[in-house]
């Protein structure tokens, strides 16, 4: 059986540090799909990329 996550179970300062995360990482996309729409180079495509797959995952709860 496949165990539920729960975020209560991790200590304090983590959960502190992933609900940070969780609210500065949809700002950072916003800023990074504009730097990238002006200077589109492959460093910043990836990095964008990488960026909305975090998003996705904090959004989704996969961790």
């Amino acid at each position: 059986m496949k165990r539920r996550f729960s975020p209560y179970s991790m200590p304090p300062w983590l959960r502190t540090c992933r609900n940070a995360c969780q609210q500065c990482i949809i700002p950072i996309c916003i800023f990074q799909g504009i730097r990238t729409f002006f200077f589109p180079t492959t460093f910043d495509v990836l990095l964008l990329a990488l960026l909305i797959l975090i998003a996705v995952a904090f959004h989704l709860e996969w961790f």
